[in-house]
């Protein structure tokens, strides 16, 4: 059998009771490490403290593992009970619903156990889930690649004054490409984009495109740390946004459509003020 486990966004205490009970009872634990983190990361500290909670040793899954090793996941699966834990939700990424399609071909049972993710917390800054159209990534830009895909959905959404959440590049286990050419693999150290860099390339992609999708002036949400007891959520401009420390990774943003008085009025909450965020912490 294979679980896949959501753990919620915060620490490990976010994971649901079905599924720490689905954790006890497997011979072995992994935790996909590339999508997302939670608050505490996956320093050693970090991972004790899983084991702790879990009462077993716990395998890091990197995207390496996940996308070329996965055939050891899904041999160990056929023979015995297997957890594979994911920050957020199961299909929050396109990469564990793959997961469960090979598990499903070589006939292995497959239990999701469901979990808060980002795609429904950043309601917590009051825009309804409903009023939002596709959400997009933004991933880092290069020297030599600057990809403006996420512009044209962008588009769609602000014509049909829909919000756009923003899920922001995460960079962890990524081998350089200098390692690359040289035939043996050396990692860059961890990157975690942050909402003022994404703001700047998505003015730079604008200024590419000139079709006036946003600008400055555009409202925006930002996120950090979701779902954590330090989470930051601040709502302003695109100019403004640039200006605020929003600290230790994760971050995401969230571009403004049209908005409902109900919104308008819990935005109010987060809204920068004087430069100053009126409040950045729980409802």
């Amino acid at each position: 059998m294979l679980y896949i486990i959501g753990l919620g966004l915060g620490d490990e205490r976010d994971i649901t009771l079905r599924g720490l009970e689905a954790v006890k009872k497997c011979d072995k634990v992994y935790i996909e490490a590339y999508t997302s983190l939670l608050s505490f990361g996956l320093s050693t500290d970090g991972l004790s403290t899983l084991e702790k909670l879990y009462g077993k040793p716990i395998t890091l899954a990197d995207r390496e593992m996940v996308e070329e090793k996965a055939d050891k996941i899904l041999s160990e699966s056929q023979e015995s009970n297997v957890a594979f834990l994911v920050v957020g939700d199961p299909f929050g990424a396109t990469t564990h619903t793959d997961l469960v399609v090979r598990a499903k071909k070589l006939g292995i049972q497959v239990k999701a156990v469901h979990n808060a993710s980002v795609m429904n917390a950043v309601g917590i800054c009051g825009l309804q889930l409903y009023r939002f159209g596709e959400t997009v990534s933004i991933p880092f830009f290069t020297e030599t690649w600057r990809p403006g895909s996420f512009y044209e959905k962008i588009k769609r959404n602000r014509s049909l004054g829909l919000h756009t959440l923003c899920l922001l590049d995460i960079r962890v286990k990524e081998p350089s490409l200098e390692s690359l050419c040289r035939g043996k693999k050396l990692y860059e150290p961890p990157r975690y984009m942050t909402v003022n860099t994404a703001i700047e390339q998505l003015l730079e992609v604008e200024l590419l495109q000139g079709e006036s999708v946003y600008n400055e002036d555009t409202l925006c949400v930002g996120f950090a740390r979701l779902g954590s007891e330090d989470q930051m959520i601040v709502a302003g401009t695109m100019r403004l946004l640039q200006m605020v420390d929003f600290g230790a990774p994760l971050h995401c943003l969230v571009i403004v459509g049209e908005t409902h008085p109900v919104e308008e009025e819990m935005l109010d909450f987060y809204r920068l003020t004087d430069d100053v965020p009126q409040h950045t912490g729980n409802v």
